[in-house]
């Protein structure tokens, strides 16, 4: 008979007093040391671009609450490590990112906090449009710099001419989430006004899309106001000028609306207030609560107008958060937000973008959470007249053999810019709600080629803006915004209507092509039909005059030189509200004034390329000058284009 073994006994457990000494406070700072990759900084690449954007957000926006044109310039330097010379830009792995702003500057006493304390702030509570909310992301970019290369953060402000420039280096506590100043001092600047703001870091730099490069172009198309030079590690310098002279409409700040909380945010909001009656709360710490309004709710909420605030709790705060949900409010207003309109994005991607046709689309204003917000949208489709008359010469000189392709229109996908606030959204595209809208809109309606879940197919810029007092980012690197019904529905709407009237100019050029062919056909024959009255008539014809009647009439009845325009009395620019028509005799619509083109100084080739668009332009607004009286006076619309002929 065996005998079991006796089982060894298991070791004893921590006791509840053990475990409770092991607990302990972190800081904000210490959780995002260790998950960085929350705020932007999960790769070499990406970590550059953050820091950028986030410096770039902070001088646009204090340059524009002061009332000051933004004047930005961003530098990027490759270094060695240990003193060592700086390797190829290719193989650098540390960088210096110097960003200077002609701004209002930053006061002596807040500048450590600034730079050095996560969630250190003024926007956070604020509600009206801005680029930056939280107070993490130029902190967070000076500890990410801290963190791989152990390099404080430099920083030189200057409030004004007569004052002095202050300059400081420091770095942040992450255990306590508070700065630690290494130096401070007062030093020569030859800006009268400003800050800088020097950071290195490790990173890695490669042009392309979600780079430094594109950041700094898309940034120029959504903020015209502002004026950005760009010196790029390769020695490359870009020059975005502003093309319009004065700042956007500032944002105002309001108060929250009823329908954005919750009731824990109305329990604290009673005990914060500093009314003495429910129904002074009600209509002064909310927008759109009328003082007859704000009794009306008191009385359906059974609760006296006049009874404290603080004394509502309970029961009653749970009745009084239900009756204001039921009641019916005015939509929050919307002077709080500071969209880029519809002739500065038609601006924007007219100049960026070569293209046939560009519109923009400015939806009405909505409200999610509470929250108002208005989407923007635009379209730019083709490829330019220059480069289809190029593509059409490469496609006859080379042949081609049995499966091949020239790598027309439909190979290629439509490039979607996403905007929120003015600021580019370049990672985590697929999880955005712009992009997601952009695949639902069934795309083929508007003679577009579309596969299923992807998106539309051609040569197509889609640009989507959303402009909000509090954009629901789905984390906070703020690279994605969040997929409300209420976002997503505007967004759906705007491209629709983008669509349509791409749609509407896709059939009339269709239209000009295949009277275009008609003309043609006529032409082949005209020899023939010249020849035969010539016989009929014994040889005593005048050839010349009768093919050129010929000719007159095949033009005629095919739609003469602008078959577009002549097929349809409502074709043109005229038909399509804010639009641009680009073609090989001109451009039609509403063109922007062309304002200075942006300057390579290290690529002497791109402003050669540049420097004939402000001459087409020229051109351009002349041609668009008649226009009105083309109105005015349809009849005669057509003696222009016989005289051109």
């Amino acid at each position: 008979m065996t005998t079991k073994p006796t089982p060894k006994p298991r070791p004893a457990g921590k006791t509840a007093d053990e475990m409770g000494k092991q607990q302990r406070e972190i800081s904000v700072s210490e959780f995002f040391t260790k998950n960085r990759h929350l705020l932007g900084f999960d790769n070499p690449r990406k970590a550059l671009l953050t820091c950028v954007k986030e410096a770039v957000d902070n001088a646009l926006d204090a340059s524009e609450e002061a009332g000051i044109l933004p004047e930005i310039v961003v530098k990027l330097e490759a270094v060695g490590e240990g003193g060592n010379p700086a390797p190829a830009v290719s193989q650098a792995t540390r960088f210096r990112v110097t960003i200077i702003d002609y701004g209002p500057g930053i006061v002596r006493e807040v500048i450590p906090r600034i730079f050095a304390k996560l969630l250190y702030g003024s926007k956070f509570h604020r509600l009206r449009m801005s680029r930056g909310q939280q107070g993490i992301g130029i902190s967070a970019a000076g500890m990410y710099g801290q963190l791989t290369t152990g390099k404080p953060v430099k920083i030189i402000s200057r409030t004004g001419e007569k004052q002095p420039a202050h300059y400081f280096e420091v770095q942040i506590d992450t255990k306590k989430n508070e700065p630690i100043i290494l130096e401070k001092k007062q030093i020569e600047w030859e800006a009268h006004r400003g800050t800088q703001v020097t950071i290195e870091l490790e990173g890695k730099y490669q042009k392309g899309r979600a780079s430094v490069d594109e950041y700094m172009e898309l940034s120029a198309i959504s903020n015209p106001h502002a004026q950005f030079t760009y010196h790029a590690p390769d020695g490359e310098i870009k020059v975005y000028p502003r093309t319009i002279q004065h700042n956007p409409e500032p944002p105002k700040e309001i108060k929250p609306h009823p329908y954005g909380i919750e009731l824990g945010m109305l329990l604290k909001m009673l005990q914060d207030t500093k009314s003495h009656w429910l129904a002074g709360f009600l209509s002064a710490d909310f927008s759109r609560v009328s003082t007859e309004t704000a009794t009306e709710i008191c009385k359906a909420a059974g609760i006296s107008p006049k009874k404290r605030p603080r004394d509502v709790v309970g029961h009653e705060a749970e009745k009084l958060f239900k009756t204001i949900q039921a009641t019916k409010l005015m939509a929050p207003p919307t002077n709080c937000l500071s969209p880029i309109g519809e002739k500065a994005i038609l601006a924007g991607l007219f100049k960026q973008i070569k293209g046939d046709f560009y519109t923009a689309v400015s939806r009405p204003p909505a409200v999610y959470r509470g929250n108002p917000f208005i989407i923007e949208a635009g379209l730019a489709w083709g490829r330019g007249p220059e480069q289809a008359a190029l593509d059409a010469l490469n496609a006859q000189k080379a042949p081609l053999a049995e499966g091949e392709s020239h790598g027309g229109d439909d190979d290629e996908l439509a490039r979607v810019m996403r905007f929120a606030n003015r600021v580019p959204l370049l990672y985590q595209q697929s999880a955005c709600s712009t992009f997601k809208a952009v695949l639902d809109t069934t795309w083929k309606n508007y003679g577009i080629a579309q596969s299923r879940g992807a998106p539309p197919a051609g040569p197509m810029v889609v640009f989507v803006h959303m402009a909000s007092v509090w954009v629901p980012f789905t984390s906070e690197s703020k690279e994605a915004i969040a997929d409300y019904d209420e976002i997503r529905k505007e967004i759906t709407l705007a491209l629709r209507e983008a669509g349509r009237r791409l749609g509407v100019f896709i059939k009339r050029r269709a239209r000009a092509h295949a009277e275009s062919k008609r003309r043609d056909i006529f032409e082949l024959y005209i020899e023939e039909v010249v020849g035969a009255c010539k016989r009929l008539k014994g040889g005593k014809l005048a050839e010349g005059k009768l093919r050129d009647q010929l000719t007159e009439i095949a033009k005629k009845v095919t739609g003469g030189m602008k078959t577009d325009e002549l097929l349809d009395k409502n074709a043109g620019p005229h038909g399509l509200p804010h639009s641009i028509i680009v073609t090989a005799e001109g451009i039609e619509g509403e063109v922007p004034v062309e304002g200075p083109v942006a300057v390579t100084e290290a690529a002497p080739a791109a402003q050669a390329e540049a420097a004939p668009e402000p001459k087409k332009a020229g051109k351009a607004d002349k041609k668009a000058k008649p226009k009105p009286k083309a109105k005015a006076k349809p009849a005669k619309k057509s003696k222009p284009a016989k005289k051109k002929k």
